[in-house]
Protein backbone atom coordinates (compact mmCIF):
# COMPACT_ATOMS: atom_id res chain seq x y z
CA UNK A 1 0.00 0.00 0.00
CA UNK A 2 1.48 3.37 -1.00
CA UNK A 3 1.44 6.10 1.52
CA UNK A 4 -0.77 8.91 1.56
CA UNK A 5 1.08 12.18 -0.32
CA UNK A 6 1.66 14.63 1.75
CA UNK A 7 -0.53 17.92 1.39
CA UNK A 8 0.74 20.87 2.02
CA UNK A 9 -1.25 24.12 2.23
CA UNK A 10 -1.60 26.28 -0.73
CA UNK A 11 0.62 28.92 -0.97
CA UNK A 12 0.52 32.15 -2.75
CA UNK A 13 2.55 32.41 -5.55
CA UNK A 14 4.18 35.63 -6.30
CA UNK A 15 2.80 37.22 -9.25
CA UNK A 16 4.57 38.49 -11.97
CA UNK A 17 6.96 41.37 -11.43
CA UNK A 18 7.69 39.57 -7.57
CA UNK A 19 4.97 41.60 -5.69
CA UNK A 20 2.78 39.91 -3.31
CA UNK A 21 -0.55 41.11 -2.69
CA UNK A 22 -1.69 42.19 0.56
CA UNK A 23 -4.43 40.60 2.45
CA UNK A 24 -6.67 42.55 4.09
CA UNK A 25 -6.14 44.38 7.54
CA UNK A 26 -8.08 42.62 10.35
CA UNK A 27 -10.08 44.44 12.83
CA UNK A 28 -9.13 45.51 15.80
CA UNK A 29 -10.54 43.89 19.08
CA UNK A 30 -13.60 46.11 20.46
CA UNK A 31 -13.02 46.50 24.32
CA UNK A 32 -16.44 46.92 25.78
CA UNK A 33 -17.74 49.99 27.83
CA UNK A 34 -19.21 49.04 31.15
CA UNK A 35 -22.56 49.99 31.24
CA UNK A 36 -22.36 51.62 34.48
CA UNK A 37 -19.53 54.27 32.43
CA UNK A 38 -21.81 54.24 29.71
CA UNK A 39 -24.87 55.35 31.58
CA UNK A 40 -26.99 52.13 30.35
CA UNK A 41 -29.07 50.12 33.17
CA UNK A 42 -27.06 47.43 35.18
CA UNK A 43 -29.10 44.02 34.07
CA UNK A 44 -30.38 42.31 37.60
CA UNK A 45 -28.07 39.48 38.74
CA UNK A 46 -31.46 38.36 41.27
CA UNK A 47 -34.63 39.38 41.74
CA UNK A 48 -34.97 42.15 45.11
CA UNK A 49 -35.67 40.82 48.26
CA UNK A 50 -38.26 42.55 50.10
CA UNK A 51 -37.65 44.00 53.42
CA UNK A 52 -38.73 41.50 56.45
CA UNK A 53 -41.81 42.76 57.99
CA UNK A 54 -41.80 43.35 61.85
CA UNK A 55 -43.44 40.16 63.71
CA UNK A 56 -46.50 41.55 65.69
CA UNK A 57 -45.80 38.87 68.60
CA UNK A 58 -42.20 40.45 69.62
CA UNK A 59 -43.66 43.78 69.16
CA UNK A 60 -46.39 42.78 71.81
CA UNK A 61 -43.75 40.97 73.60
CA UNK A 62 -41.36 43.46 73.78
CA UNK A 63 -43.84 45.64 75.15
CA UNK A 64 -45.32 43.95 77.91
CA UNK A 65 -41.46 43.11 79.23
CA UNK A 66 -41.41 46.96 79.18
CA UNK A 67 -44.28 47.06 80.64
CA UNK A 68 -43.30 44.74 83.60
CA UNK A 69 -39.32 46.71 83.88
CA UNK A 70 -41.73 50.03 84.14
CA UNK A 71 -43.65 48.66 87.21
CA UNK A 72 -40.61 46.84 88.26
CA UNK A 73 -38.86 50.39 88.73
CA UNK A 74 -41.93 52.01 89.99
CA UNK A 75 -42.45 49.82 92.72
CA UNK A 76 -39.05 50.36 93.78
CA UNK A 77 -38.96 54.17 93.37
CA UNK A 78 -42.12 54.52 95.61
CA UNK A 79 -41.24 52.05 98.15
CA UNK A 80 -38.19 53.68 98.74
CA UNK A 81 -39.34 57.18 98.84
CA UNK A 82 -42.55 55.85 101.12
CA UNK A 83 -39.60 54.36 103.47
CA UNK A 84 -37.34 57.33 103.80
CA UNK A 85 -40.13 59.47 104.59
CA UNK A 86 -41.23 57.24 107.17
CA UNK A 87 -38.06 56.51 109.01
CA UNK A 88 -36.99 60.08 108.60
CA UNK A 89 -40.38 62.04 109.74
CA UNK A 90 -42.69 59.60 110.82
CA UNK A 91 -45.05 60.27 107.92
CA UNK A 92 -46.46 58.19 105.24
CA UNK A 93 -47.81 59.92 101.79
CA UNK A 94 -47.55 57.35 99.43
CA UNK A 95 -49.01 54.25 101.31
CA UNK A 96 -52.07 53.73 98.75
CA UNK A 97 -50.11 54.47 95.83
CA UNK A 98 -47.16 51.94 96.76
CA UNK A 99 -49.64 49.50 97.48
CA UNK A 100 -51.75 50.26 93.98
CA UNK A 101 -48.16 50.01 92.14
CA UNK A 102 -47.22 47.00 93.92
CA UNK A 103 -50.39 44.79 93.73
CA UNK A 104 -50.15 45.85 89.63
CA UNK A 105 -46.38 44.66 90.00
CA UNK A 106 -46.81 41.61 91.74
CA UNK A 107 -48.93 39.95 89.15
CA UNK A 108 -47.31 41.31 85.86
CA UNK A 109 -44.32 39.71 87.50
CA UNK A 110 -46.00 36.73 87.96
CA UNK A 111 -47.36 36.85 84.10
CA UNK A 112 -43.92 37.41 82.79
CA UNK A 113 -42.39 34.28 84.79
CA UNK A 114 -45.23 32.15 82.86
CA UNK A 115 -44.22 33.60 79.47
CA UNK A 116 -40.78 32.65 80.27
CA UNK A 117 -42.38 28.60 80.26
CA UNK A 118 -44.27 29.12 76.87
CA UNK A 119 -41.75 30.86 75.13
CA UNK A 120 -37.69 31.15 74.82
CA UNK A 121 -38.03 34.76 73.37
CA UNK A 122 -37.07 36.29 77.15
CA UNK A 123 -33.82 36.36 78.19
CA UNK A 124 -33.80 34.90 81.39
CA UNK A 125 -30.72 35.77 82.81
CA UNK A 126 -32.01 39.58 82.91
CA UNK A 127 -35.68 39.12 83.17
CA UNK A 128 -35.75 36.26 85.90
CA UNK A 129 -34.50 38.76 88.60
CA UNK A 130 -37.69 40.84 87.51
CA UNK A 131 -40.53 38.36 87.37
CA UNK A 132 -39.46 36.94 91.03
CA UNK A 133 -38.27 39.57 93.60
CA UNK A 134 -41.61 40.51 94.55
CA UNK A 135 -42.53 36.85 95.69
CA UNK A 136 -39.30 35.99 97.17
CA UNK A 137 -39.48 39.38 98.76
CA UNK A 138 -42.82 38.46 100.58
CA UNK A 139 -41.33 34.62 101.47
CA UNK A 140 -38.33 36.37 102.82
CA UNK A 141 -40.27 39.08 104.76
CA UNK A 142 -42.24 35.65 107.36
CA UNK A 143 -38.88 35.13 109.05
CA UNK A 144 -38.62 38.65 109.47
CA UNK A 145 -41.87 39.37 110.88
CA UNK A 146 -41.47 36.17 113.38
CA UNK A 147 -38.20 37.31 114.51
CA UNK A 148 -37.97 41.12 113.91
CA UNK A 149 -41.10 42.44 113.68
CA UNK A 150 -39.92 46.24 115.09
CA UNK A 151 -37.20 46.50 112.36
CA UNK A 152 -39.29 45.77 109.63
CA UNK A 153 -39.54 49.24 107.59
CA UNK A 154 -35.35 49.18 107.89
CA UNK A 155 -35.56 46.27 106.05
CA UNK A 156 -37.92 46.88 103.68
CA UNK A 157 -36.17 50.11 103.09
CA UNK A 158 -32.87 47.70 102.11
CA UNK A 159 -34.85 45.53 99.96
CA UNK A 160 -36.10 48.85 98.35
CA UNK A 161 -33.25 50.30 97.80
CA UNK A 162 -31.67 47.10 96.16
CA UNK A 163 -35.05 46.41 93.95
CA UNK A 164 -34.41 49.91 92.77
CA UNK A 165 -30.31 48.95 91.93
CA UNK A 166 -31.19 45.67 90.13
CA UNK A 167 -33.96 47.59 88.12
CA UNK A 168 -31.56 50.36 86.74
CA UNK A 169 -28.85 48.10 85.86
CA UNK A 170 -31.21 46.05 84.07
CA UNK A 171 -32.39 49.19 82.22
CA UNK A 172 -29.05 50.02 81.27
CA UNK A 173 -28.19 46.56 80.05
CA UNK A 174 -30.85 46.46 77.68
CA UNK A 175 -30.73 50.16 76.35
CA UNK A 176 -27.14 50.21 76.27
CA UNK A 177 -27.52 54.17 78.43
CA UNK A 178 -29.01 54.91 81.14
CA UNK A 179 -32.19 56.76 79.31
CA UNK A 180 -35.84 55.96 79.97
CA UNK A 181 -37.23 55.69 75.67
CA UNK A 182 -40.04 53.28 74.89
CA UNK A 183 -39.91 50.53 74.55
CA UNK A 184 -37.69 50.20 77.48
CA UNK A 185 -36.70 46.38 76.14
CA UNK A 186 -35.96 47.05 71.93
CA UNK A 187 -37.15 43.87 70.07
CA UNK A 188 -33.73 42.73 69.71
CA UNK A 189 -33.16 41.29 72.88
CA UNK A 190 -36.28 39.09 72.32
CA UNK A 191 -34.85 35.00 71.02
CA UNK A 192 -35.39 33.74 67.74
CA UNK A 193 -37.50 31.05 68.41
CA UNK A 194 -41.32 31.60 69.49
CA UNK A 195 -41.76 28.06 71.28
CA UNK A 196 -40.07 24.76 72.08
CA UNK A 197 -41.05 21.63 73.79
CA UNK A 198 -38.06 21.45 75.67
CA UNK A 199 -37.84 24.96 77.08
CA UNK A 200 -41.49 24.43 78.38
CA UNK A 201 -41.13 21.23 79.56
CA UNK A 202 -38.17 21.82 81.37
CA UNK A 203 -40.19 24.64 82.95
CA UNK A 204 -43.13 22.15 84.02
CA UNK A 205 -40.51 19.92 85.92
CA UNK A 206 -38.75 22.35 87.76
CA UNK A 207 -41.72 24.27 88.86
CA UNK A 208 -43.78 21.26 89.82
CA UNK A 209 -41.45 19.22 91.30
CA UNK A 210 -38.59 21.44 92.94
CA UNK A 211 -39.99 24.67 93.20
CA UNK A 212 -43.75 24.14 94.52
CA UNK A 213 -42.45 21.22 96.95
CA UNK A 214 -39.40 23.66 98.24
CA UNK A 215 -41.85 26.43 98.59
CA UNK A 216 -44.67 24.66 100.66
CA UNK A 217 -41.86 22.55 102.90
CA UNK A 218 -40.66 26.54 103.48
CA UNK A 219 -44.35 27.59 104.29
CA UNK A 220 -44.51 24.90 106.55
CA UNK A 221 -41.42 25.62 108.40
CA UNK A 222 -42.28 29.01 108.70
CA UNK A 223 -45.80 28.06 110.43
CA UNK A 224 -44.24 25.96 112.59
CA UNK A 225 -41.07 28.82 114.02
CA UNK A 226 -44.20 31.74 114.05
CA UNK A 227 -46.33 29.16 116.06
CA UNK A 228 -43.21 28.64 118.68
CA UNK A 229 -41.85 31.74 118.53
CA UNK A 230 -45.27 33.54 119.22
CA UNK A 231 -46.45 30.91 121.94
CA UNK A 232 -42.96 30.88 123.75
CA UNK A 233 -42.89 26.97 123.25
CA UNK A 234 -46.20 26.37 124.95
CA UNK A 235 -48.00 25.68 121.09
CA UNK A 236 -46.63 23.75 118.71
CA UNK A 237 -47.49 22.97 114.57
CA UNK A 238 -45.90 19.61 114.08
CA UNK A 239 -46.62 17.22 111.24
CA UNK A 240 -49.11 15.23 113.22
CA UNK A 241 -51.22 18.25 114.49
CA UNK A 242 -51.27 21.32 116.49
CA UNK A 243 -50.23 20.36 119.97
CA UNK A 244 -49.55 22.23 123.51
CA UNK A 245 -47.42 21.79 126.21
CA UNK A 246 -48.59 21.73 129.76
CA UNK A 247 -46.18 22.83 132.22
CA UNK A 248 -45.84 22.93 136.20
CA UNK A 249 -44.42 25.72 137.88
CA UNK A 250 -43.15 24.84 141.40
CA UNK A 251 -42.24 27.15 144.48
CA UNK A 252 -39.76 26.24 147.73
CA UNK A 253 -42.40 26.63 149.86
CA UNK A 254 -44.47 24.00 148.37
CA UNK A 255 -46.81 25.82 146.42
CA UNK A 256 -47.56 24.74 142.55
CA UNK A 257 -49.04 26.41 139.31
CA UNK A 258 -50.34 24.80 136.20
CA UNK A 259 -50.74 26.49 132.78
CA UNK A 260 -52.43 25.12 130.56
CA UNK A 261 -52.28 26.32 127.46
CA UNK A 262 -56.14 26.87 125.75
CA UNK A 263 -57.71 26.83 121.87
CA UNK A 264 -61.19 27.92 121.16
CA UNK A 265 -61.52 25.18 118.98
CA UNK A 266 -59.91 21.54 119.13
CA UNK A 267 -61.08 18.21 119.19
CA UNK A 268 -63.28 16.85 122.48
CA UNK A 269 -60.76 14.12 123.43
CA UNK A 270 -58.40 16.97 124.39
CA UNK A 271 -60.51 18.95 126.20
CA UNK A 272 -61.54 15.61 128.29
CA UNK A 273 -58.54 14.01 129.02
CA UNK A 274 -56.97 18.23 129.99
CA UNK A 275 -59.98 18.38 132.27
CA UNK A 276 -59.60 15.25 134.13
CA UNK A 277 -55.74 15.76 134.31
CA UNK A 278 -56.04 19.14 136.62
CA UNK A 279 -55.18 18.38 140.81
CA UNK A 280 -58.75 17.89 142.55
CA UNK A 281 -59.50 20.58 144.63
CA UNK A 282 -57.66 22.89 142.34
CA UNK A 283 -58.95 26.51 141.87
CA UNK A 284 -58.72 27.09 138.30
CA UNK A 285 -58.54 30.70 137.33
CA UNK A 286 -60.97 30.57 134.46
CA UNK A 287 -60.36 32.98 131.00
CA UNK A 288 -63.38 35.06 129.70
CA UNK A 289 -63.90 38.75 129.18
CA UNK A 290 -66.98 39.99 130.43
CA UNK A 291 -69.01 42.80 129.25
CA UNK A 292 -71.38 44.36 131.61
CA UNK A 293 -72.30 47.60 129.66
CA UNK A 294 -72.95 45.50 126.35
CA UNK A 295 -69.95 47.37 125.07
CA UNK A 296 -70.05 44.83 121.79
CA UNK A 297 -72.36 44.83 119.16
CA UNK A 298 -71.81 40.91 118.27
CA UNK A 299 -71.05 37.72 120.10
CA UNK A 300 -67.89 35.81 119.95
CA UNK A 301 -68.65 32.14 118.46
CA UNK A 302 -66.89 29.58 116.79
CA UNK A 303 -69.45 27.30 116.25
CA UNK A 304 -68.96 27.78 112.25
CA UNK A 305 -65.69 26.87 112.12
CA UNK A 306 -65.08 24.29 114.53
CA UNK A 307 -68.50 22.42 112.93
CA UNK A 308 -66.73 22.70 109.31
CA UNK A 309 -63.55 21.08 110.73
CA UNK A 310 -65.10 18.52 112.84
CA UNK A 311 -63.78 20.05 115.82
CA UNK A 312 -65.49 20.45 119.46
CA UNK A 313 -65.80 24.32 120.74
CA UNK A 314 -64.25 24.52 124.34
CA UNK A 315 -66.92 25.77 125.79
CA UNK A 316 -69.11 23.48 125.43
CA UNK A 317 -66.35 20.17 125.94
CA UNK A 318 -63.92 21.46 128.82
CA UNK A 319 -65.43 21.20 132.00
CA UNK A 320 -63.30 20.42 134.77
CA UNK A 321 -64.76 18.70 137.79
CA UNK A 322 -63.59 18.69 141.39
CA UNK A 323 -62.14 22.11 141.15
CA UNK A 324 -63.32 25.39 142.37
CA UNK A 325 -63.51 27.75 138.72
CA UNK A 326 -62.90 31.50 139.52
CA UNK A 327 -63.65 33.95 136.38
CA UNK A 328 -60.08 35.81 136.41
CA UNK A 329 -60.75 38.08 133.58
CA UNK A 330 -61.25 42.05 132.69
CA UNK A 331 -63.94 43.69 131.56
CA UNK A 332 -64.33 45.25 127.99
CA UNK A 333 -64.56 48.71 129.47
CA UNK A 334 -61.06 48.35 130.42
CA UNK A 335 -60.44 48.55 126.50
CA UNK A 336 -59.25 51.18 124.42
CA UNK A 337 -62.16 52.88 122.40
CA UNK A 338 -59.88 51.81 118.90
CA UNK A 339 -59.62 48.16 120.30
CA UNK A 340 -63.46 48.11 121.03
CA UNK A 341 -64.12 49.31 117.43
CA UNK A 342 -62.05 47.00 116.02
CA UNK A 343 -63.33 43.79 117.80
CA UNK A 344 -66.66 44.56 116.31
CA UNK A 345 -65.79 45.25 113.30
CA UNK A 346 -63.79 41.86 113.63
CA UNK A 347 -66.91 39.92 115.38
CA UNK A 348 -69.51 41.58 112.49
CA UNK A 349 -67.56 40.38 109.57
CA UNK A 350 -67.29 36.50 111.11
CA UNK A 351 -71.25 36.67 112.55
CA UNK A 352 -71.79 38.19 108.53
CA UNK A 353 -69.63 36.15 106.22
CA UNK A 354 -67.68 38.39 103.56
CA UNK A 355 -70.73 39.33 101.24
CA UNK A 356 -71.54 42.85 99.78
CA UNK A 357 -72.56 44.11 103.06
CA UNK A 358 -69.02 43.36 105.13
CA UNK A 359 -67.03 44.11 102.45
CA UNK A 360 -67.23 47.71 101.86
CA UNK A 361 -66.88 48.16 105.83
CA UNK A 362 -63.66 46.40 105.32
CA UNK A 363 -62.04 48.30 102.78
CA UNK A 364 -63.24 51.14 104.55
CA UNK A 365 -61.96 50.75 107.47
CA UNK A 366 -59.15 53.04 108.32
CA UNK A 367 -56.61 51.81 111.66
CA UNK A 368 -55.69 54.91 113.35
CA UNK A 369 -51.87 55.32 114.20
CA UNK A 370 -51.05 53.19 116.61
CA UNK A 371 -53.37 50.41 117.02
CA UNK A 372 -51.93 47.54 117.13
CA UNK A 373 -49.66 48.18 119.90
CA UNK A 374 -53.13 49.62 121.80
CA UNK A 375 -54.97 46.05 120.45
CA UNK A 376 -52.27 43.67 121.70
CA UNK A 377 -51.84 45.87 124.89
CA UNK A 378 -55.44 45.55 125.89
CA UNK A 379 -56.10 42.22 124.46
CA UNK A 380 -52.85 40.52 126.33
CA UNK A 381 -50.93 42.62 128.12
CA UNK A 382 -53.99 44.35 130.87
CA UNK A 383 -55.46 40.91 130.52
CA UNK A 384 -52.11 39.20 132.10
CA UNK A 385 -51.49 41.83 134.51
CA UNK A 386 -55.09 41.32 135.90
CA UNK A 387 -54.44 37.48 135.72
CA UNK A 388 -51.35 38.08 137.50
CA UNK A 389 -52.45 40.02 140.69
CA UNK A 390 -55.41 37.41 141.19
CA UNK A 391 -52.61 34.69 141.54
CA UNK A 392 -51.00 36.65 143.88
CA UNK A 393 -53.99 37.07 145.63
CA UNK A 394 -54.81 33.09 145.95
CA UNK A 395 -50.89 31.88 146.45
CA UNK A 396 -51.66 32.23 150.33
CA UNK A 397 -54.13 29.66 150.13
CA UNK A 398 -52.77 25.56 150.43
CA UNK A 399 -55.17 24.99 146.85
CA UNK A 400 -52.95 24.47 143.88
CA UNK A 401 -53.52 26.97 140.63
CA UNK A 402 -54.48 26.06 137.27
CA UNK A 403 -54.15 28.82 134.60
CA UNK A 404 -55.99 26.88 130.99
CA UNK A 405 -55.78 30.36 129.32
CA UNK A 406 -54.91 31.08 125.53
CA UNK A 407 -51.51 29.56 124.60
CA UNK A 408 -50.36 33.34 123.58
CA UNK A 409 -51.16 34.42 126.87
CA UNK A 410 -48.65 32.05 128.30
CA UNK A 411 -45.26 33.33 127.64
CA UNK A 412 -46.11 36.59 129.85
CA UNK A 413 -48.06 34.50 132.46
CA UNK A 414 -44.92 32.31 132.80
CA UNK A 415 -42.72 35.61 132.89
CA UNK A 416 -44.72 37.07 135.93
CA UNK A 417 -45.01 33.96 137.91
CA UNK A 418 -41.17 33.09 137.91
CA UNK A 419 -40.55 36.82 139.70
CA UNK A 420 -42.47 35.55 142.42
CA UNK A 421 -39.70 32.15 142.60
CA UNK A 422 -41.38 29.82 141.15
CA UNK A 423 -39.44 27.46 138.46
CA UNK A 424 -39.86 24.87 135.74
CA UNK A 425 -41.31 21.69 136.95
CA UNK A 426 -42.79 18.82 135.01
CA UNK A 427 -44.34 19.48 131.16
CA UNK A 428 -46.71 16.99 129.45
CA UNK A 429 -47.49 17.24 125.87
CA UNK A 430 -51.15 17.03 124.21
CA UNK A 431 -52.49 16.91 120.67
CA UNK A 432 -55.33 19.23 120.54
CA UNK A 433 -56.10 18.87 116.56
CA UNK A 434 -54.47 15.61 114.54
CA UNK A 435 -54.12 15.66 111.26
CA UNK A 436 -55.68 12.73 109.60
CA UNK A 437 -52.47 11.50 107.08
CA UNK A 438 -52.19 7.68 107.22
CA UNK A 439 -50.24 6.58 110.18
CA UNK A 440 -50.74 9.59 112.16
CA UNK A 441 -54.06 8.42 114.36
CA UNK A 442 -51.70 5.62 116.14
CA UNK A 443 -48.49 7.95 116.65
CA UNK A 444 -50.72 10.91 118.20
CA UNK A 445 -52.45 8.66 120.47
CA UNK A 446 -49.67 7.20 122.21
CA UNK A 447 -48.08 10.69 122.56
CA UNK A 448 -51.14 12.10 124.30
CA UNK A 449 -50.32 13.50 127.87
CA UNK A 450 -46.91 12.03 127.80
CA UNK A 451 -44.92 13.27 131.06
CA UNK A 452 -41.47 15.18 129.76
CA UNK A 453 -38.59 16.44 132.52
CA UNK A 454 -37.85 19.70 132.81
CA UNK A 455 -37.08 22.00 130.34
Amino acid sequence: MQPDPKIEPPVDKPQRGGITPLLPAAEPPVIGVPPSLSGEALPPLLPPVPAPKPEPIRRILAGLLSVCLALFLADAVLSLLEGSLSLLFGIHLLTTLCGVVGLLALPAGLLLYGLMGLTPMIPKRLFLPVALFNPATLLGFIPVAIYHYGRMEQIGWIISLCQLVLGVVILWRVQGELRLRWPLVPERWLGPQSFNWRNLCGFLVVNLLVLLPAILVYLAVCASLAVQHSSGGFLALRPGGFTVQVRQYVRDDGKTILLAPMAHIGEADFYRKLSQSFPTNSVVLMEGVTDHKGLLTNGVSYKGVATSLGLAEQQKEFKPVQVEMVRADIDVEQFTTNTIGLLNLVMFIQAKGLNAETLPMLFGFSAPAGVETQFFDDVVRKRNQHLLEEIQARLPGSQPLVVPWGAYHMPGIAEGIKESGFRLGETREYTVIHFHFPGNASKGAGKQGAARPPN
